[in-house]
């Protein structure tokens, strides 16, 4: 197809597209908001070790998986839900909960996620909490040169929107429904491909010039009949 057939499509196919992604950005949203909003805090944890040379640092850095898994326990979770008094048990919390170590710059993240902001924040935070005394208790045992400091980059003081994302998934429908439009148009195209419709189209298919055409109604005729006779008088 040439490229004012393209044009000639979205004019008159163009309306399909558009619905069709307003609808389903409309259903997103819609299906957004009868989700309920999850809300996520995050406490980070720095790891440092007291001998800042090379043993030392790769020593800690061996470490900080073994501190994840310590982390994310029953027991752990255990203590959070005492300490905190949440209504919960340990399975719950750990669903909620997600560790990852970043070895790159000696840090813990503890993040959290909960219908409820205020418990996410006691979760991580407490959670964060135990850990750094542990450590501290651990290190009281060791000489100086062999302790790991473990303390908290900063407390847990908000704890953003985390879905659902109501902005992202409007666009993502109405991206999804314009592909779905333009499906549509294609299938509606190629089962009229055999309609020639214009007589440039005709001119193209049977390599012959197009001397003439019918007219596409006896109305139409009609009208051309009468047209030409005033202008012959």
């Amino acid at each position: 197809m040439e490229l004012r057939d393209y044009f000639r499509i979205l004019r008159q196919r163009g309306w399909i597209i558009l619905l069709v992604a307003v609808l389903t950005a409309a259903a997103a949203l819609g299906v957004s908001k009868l989700q309920t909003p999850i809300y996520k805090a995050r406490v980070k944890l720095s790891v440092v070790p007291a001998r800042p040379d090379w043993g030392g640092s790769q020593s800690t850095k061996d470490l900080l998986s073994n501190f994840v898994i310590n982390i994310k326990t029953h027991s752990m979770a255990d203590r959070v839900i005492d300490q905190a008094q949440l209504d919960m048990s340990s399975y719950d919390l750990l669903e909620k909960v997600e560790v990852s170590a970043e070895l790159s710059n000696f840090t813990i993240d503890i993040a959290a996620r909960d219908p409820d902001p205020s418990v996410a924040m006691q979760i991580v935070q407490t959670m964060a909490e135990i850990f750094g005394d542990d450590r501290e208790e651990w290190n009281q045992l060791q000489d100086k040169q062999d302790r790991i400091d473990v303390h908290i980059v900063d407390d847990a003081r908000d704890a953003p929107l985390f879905r659902p994302k109501m902005l992202m998934n409007g666009i993502a429908g109405g991206i999804l429904g314009a592909l779905i439009g333009l499906l549509i148009v294609y299938l509606l195209e190629w089962m009229e491909a055999d309609i020639l419709r214009t007589p440039q189209v005709v001119e193209r298919a049977i390599d012959v010039p197009v001397l003439g055409s019918i007219p596409a109604s006896t109305e139409h005729a009609t009208r051309s009949t009468h047209r030409s006779q005033r202008l012959t008088r």
